[in-house]
């Protein structure tokens, strides 16, 4: 049934359109207590790096990340990332898979081969929705991926998965 048929029927029958009100209301009170709900952050101060050459991404991950009390910075190349994570060892590393030069998995791999990086969690970004990306990301050692663009919420339910009882950020064993 195509949409103006259905606007069609609903006006057509008051006591549906009553029913349409009252489902979307539902809807709506269900998404408010959805976000209402108390969201579990890591511990105050935790250090993220954000390594996405899009400035708008950078900038707009670093916002939330600091709304949140995390200490966040930012790295534009893979170079700088590596570089970064070897000299501030943050907590959580978000990395974006299209980089100039050296992309997300050629990182991901150095990453996890020094002794320094290799325990820090990485939750790798692609606006290339491939599975295949996805398999990839986590068989060189990924800890999630996050498809662009994404909701704030998609983005702190990626925080809490890798919280402990202690809300700190996992590392790997």
């Amino acid at each position: 049934m195509s949409f103006f048929s259905k606007v069609k029927a609903l006006l057509d029958k008051p006591a549906a359109v009553d029913e349409e009100l009252d489902m979307v209301a539902d809807n709506a009170k269900t998404g408010a207590e959805r976000r209402q709900r108390k969201r579990i952050n890591a511990k105050e101060g935790s250090k993220v790096l954000i390594v996405d050459d899009s400035k708008t991404i950078c900038t707009m991950l670093k916002k939330m990340m600091q709304q949140n009390q995390y200490l966040a910075s930012t790295a534009e190349t893979g170079e700088d990332g590596l570089k970064s994570a070897l000299t501030e060892k943050p907590d959580l590393i978000f990395l974006d898979i299209v980089l100039p030069k050296m992309n997300g998995f050629e990182v991901l791999r150095k990453l996890r081969k020094n002794s320094v990086t290799k325990d820090i969690p990485v939750i790798m970004m692609s606006g290339n929705h491939q599975a295949t990306e996805i398999f990839y990301a986590s068989r060189i050692g990924a800890d999630d991926f996050l498809k662009k663009p994404f909701s704030r919420y998609e983005l702190f339910f990626r925080i809490e998965k890798m919280l402990d009882d202690e809300q700190n950020l996992i590392r790997k064993k």
